[in-house]
């Protein structure tokens, strides 16, 4: 979708279309082309006949920039060929070519070639923003536009109480005269032409999104979006002159949240309502602890067990003060349950199982080096993490893992681990299952890769049981078919018998599991069932059965991808049991620290620089191994015309690509999932794999700055050492332990599958010498191993749409270098729903 320029940024939700802001100016631009002007679009200045090769090459320079690194259909390609199909200038195919060549340069860029050459044979200005108007390349043509006019005073956001009057105010300058124009979302402000919007006697349906445009005969500029929250009393009204009382500005909780008395399975929604200027943040306590989804005014839980019960209380803050909202008890009891009046009805609800604590280890590796790239696993491991944490899991998330980090990543989750406690293993990427053993690949794995290269599972289940869990899940949403270049078979001492055992499997044995190939953000097909289920009060193995039985309704995957389930689960365990509420011990101290010390992230902090400049850091976490940085500019001194930041000098270890930090939308960055909890109007750098980070985080704030007469930029540099946030912290780049090497990574699948009795010693190899996996050198193999030639899947009929059901599986003539996927554009849910049932061309692809 188009974007604004920053001072008119997006809001969230739905945003202003491009077309409805410039018809929105359409009465100026009509009298400028009855002048004569020659061009459709404002572009001050540069409106007349002034030939491309006489702008300054800054100018043409930035234009190329943003010509090469724009998105599909904007650019230098596109221009060329609308630019080249005007009378006044042709470009020959051999044109074009030279201008790609460029690539090749050190320096080179095909958008210069083609602007130059543009310029060499007559190409005006006024043609050059036809065209690119043509293309809808909003940034291309701002960079062209040229205006006097300054937007003085911008109109803040705010939080009123409903019947109050609001004034958003937006003062600027310009010659010789501006005009005004107020708008909601896209919609004109009737009667909203001065500099000052007066909304008298203010109620809920004025909540929104508000936004100036400023003109100057033909050209016109933006202010920022200021955000109006109305908020409506939820007793009794107050009178008209209380309302007049209130201070101007004054931080004030109007709408206190109130106690609620639930039964299992019922909704908690906790609300707390706050006026003010600046506009209030939100942050929900319970027990004295923040809670992770609790940054909106709103806190709710779909399904609330007994472990929600407590005292809650909502924290709300601005840049200039807070205040703590009343402290209210949530009660939660079990359901009535008709019983034999001889029995106790409180020994029933006794009986329920109990967890001493929830930890879980989600794991989602994409960028593989050698072997085919996923996208489904991002979007699951960030749902799954959402999901149980709801259901008070203690959640480490971790993508694109190597082999020492995934065995270094278990090592530190079987450390949270302790008697009774309830251990969850999620695991997204390739694999393979050989002799009843479940393999995960690393994304550094060789090609082809054998069982020392990956983990098994089943050696990971017997650590545990070490630590006399009180419920082993594993949920493993990868391929099992089996590896015909890995004929090792691992004999270990049998696992223990625990009957508190559960693996779900995405896909039955010798089978391949499958991600939604589409633009956008998608779930692979387990998890696009699972989550739907995941917080109801049911006995694991039952609630595994009912995805099931939903995966089994879809027609895309029917007769290729089924759920299984292994369990040896003899009581009714679930994931939504309340973990036992007793005196810490010294071992839930040092583990609730362990998880403590992988989930801190930098404190936010304010920089003042020399001339006075006042910079905004601030840090947000989307995985526990993926950190956002964003920096907002918050004060500059009048003397000062302009200024812009930036960061960079960040550690070696992290290997950042500079082009793809200091961006205007998270978006930009590959951080789809976050986008909408980030503060506006900043920029924003995404830090991933840190668990390779080795020292501090350290970086360096840069300030360029311009004051009014002088031609010359000024410098100004802030190293700023931030220490090792999040999953840093653990060293997991240290490498694994002994007890997780490669030579113990593989044992019988016991108490499921146990096809060779174990030997009382130590583990044993046996490899056939027939199937040697380095006998063929020098020959392709596939990873997830398959004994015959690869087949199309049959295109089936779903609803009556003809699909094509293509799988993942590494071909022959697969070439790692894997093209960058376009941008997903963030859709609603039921968006995506749709799109998964109408699509006419939806693959599926094997999540191997």
């Amino acid at each position: 979708a188009p974007r604004l320029s920053p001072q008119g940024a997006l809001p969230p939700g739905r945003p202003v279309p491009l077309g409805a802001s410039f018809r929105a100016a359409a009465p100026p631009r009509r009298a400028a082309m009855e002048r004569g002007a020659e061009g459709p679009l404002p572009l001050g200045r540069l409106a007349g006949p002034l030939p491309l090769s006489r702008l300054a090459g800054p100018l043409l320079r930035r234009l190329s920039e943003l010509l090469d690194r724009a998105g599909p259909g904007k650019g230098w390609r596109e221009l060329a060929q609308r630019a080249g199909s005007r009378g006044t200038v042709r470009l020959s195919p051999l044109d074009l070519e030279q201008c790609s060549l460029q690539v090749l340069e050190p320096e080179g860029s095909p958008s210069w070639s083609l602007l130059k050459l543009l310029g060499d044979r007559g190409c005006t200005v006024v043609e050059l923003a036809e065209s690119l108007q043509a293309l809808e390349h909003t940034e291309a043509l701002r960079c062209l536009s040229y205006s006097g006019i300054k937007i003085i005073v911008q109109p803040d956001s705010q939080a009123v109480l409903s019947g109050q009057v609001v004034r958003l105010c937006c003062w600027a300058t310009g010659h010789p005269f501006v005009h005004y124009q107020w708008f909601k979302q896209e919609k004109e402000v009737p009667h909203g032409n001065c500099p000052e919007l007066i909304l008298s006697s203010v109620s809920v349906k004025d909540s929104g999104f508000y936004i100036c445009r400023v003109n100057s005969e033909s050209s016109f500029v933006f202010s920022r979006w200021a955000r109006l929250e109305v908020c409506e009393l939820q007793d009794t009204p107050l009178p008209h002159g209380r309302l007049m009382g209130l201070p101007e500005d004054k931080l004030c909780i109007c709408n206190q949240p109130q106690p609620q008395h639930l039964t299992v399975g019922d909704a908690l929604v906790l609300e707390c309502g706050a006026v003010g200027n600046p506009i209030p943040n939100y942050q929900w306590f319970r027990d004295g602890f923040p809670l992770a989804n609790g940054s909106k005014n709103v806190y709710t839980v779909t399904y609330v067990d007994v472990g929600h019960q407590g005292t809650y209380w909502c924290h709300v803050f601005n840049d200039r003060e807070d205040e703590d909202s009343k402290k209210v008890e949530v009660i939660v009891g079990r359901k009535a349950m008709a019983v034999e009046c001889t029995e106790d009805p409180q020994e029933e609800s006794s009986h329920r199982p109990v967890a001493t604590d929830k930890v879980a280890l989600l794991i989602g590796n994409m960028s593989y080096w050698n072997h085919p790239q996923l996208k489904a696993p991002m979007v699951d491991v960030y749902e799954l993490t959402n999901l149980l944490r709801q259901l008070d899991f203690k959640v480490v998330s971790l993508l694109d893992l190597t082999e020492s980090e995934m065995r270094s990543a278990v090592d530190e989750f079987l450390l949270l681990l302790d008697k009774g406690v309830y251990g969850l293993l999620y695991y997204a990427g390739h694999g393979y299952e050989n002799y009843g053993n479940s393999f995960m690949v690393p994304i550094d794995a060789p090609n082809p890769y054998h069982s020392a290269n990956c983990l098994c599972v089943q050696n990971i289940l017997r650590l545990m049981q070490e630590k006399q869990t009180g419920l082993n899940v594993f949920l493993l949403d990868m391929c099992r078919k089996r590896n015909e270049y890995d004929d090792t078979i691992l004999i270990l001492d049998a696992l223990k018998v625990t009957a508190n055992i559960v693996f779900g499997y995405a896909t039955c044995q010798g089978a391949e599991a499958f991600e939604i190939q589409q633009l956008g953000l998608a779930n692979g097909i387990f998890m696009k069932f699972l989550k739907d289920r995941l917080l109801e009060d049911k006995k694991v193995t039952v609630l595994l059965d009912e995805v099931a039985e939903d995966m089994g309704k879809c027609p895309l995957t029917k007769g290729k991808q089924a759920l299984e389930i292994r369990s040896s689960l003899s009581e009714k365990r679930a994931l939504t049991d309340p973990v036992q509420q007793s005196t810490p011990s010294a071992e839930s101290l040092a583990r609730n620290l362990q998880w403590a010390k992988a989930h801190e992230l930098p404190e936010s902090m304010s920089l003042e620089f020399q001339c006075g400049v006042q910079i905004q850091l601030g840090f947000a976490a989307e995985f526990s191994n993926v950190m956002i940085i964003y920096t907002r500019i918050v004060k500059k001194p009048p003397e000062i015309t302009a200024c812009r930041a930036h960061i960079t000098d960040f550690p070696l270890d992290l290997d950042v690509d500079p082009k793809e930090t200091n961006k205007g939308t998270p978006e930009e960055t590959g951080s789809y999932l976050v986008s909408k909890d980030l503060p506006k109007h900043c920029l924003y750098t995404r830090l991933s794999a840190l668990q390779k980070l080795r020292e501090h985080l350290i970086f360096t704030v840069c300030l360029h700055y311009e004051y009014s007469g002088i031609e010359d930029t000024m410098d100004e540099r802030k190293e700023i050492n931030v220490g090792k946030p999040l999953i840093a912290k653990l060293g997991l780049h240290r490498g694994f332990k002994t007890r997780n090497c490669p030579q113990t990574c593989c044992m019988p699948g016991y108490p499921f599958h146990n096809p060779v009795e174990s030997s009382p010693e130590a583990a044993e190899y046996y490899i056939p010498s027939h199937c040697h996996p380095s006998s063929c050198p020098g020959v392709y193999h596939p990873n997830c191993a398959c004994s015959t030639s690869i087949t199309q899947p049959e295109a089936c009929s779903c609803n009556g749409t003809s699909r094509i059901l293509a799988s993942r599986h590494e071909v022959q003539h697969y070439s790692p270098a894997v093209e960058k996927s376009n941008v997903p554009v963030e859709t609603t849910d039921d968006t995506v729903e749709l799109e998964f049932f109408l699509s006419d061309s939806l693959s599926l692809s094997e999540q191997q």
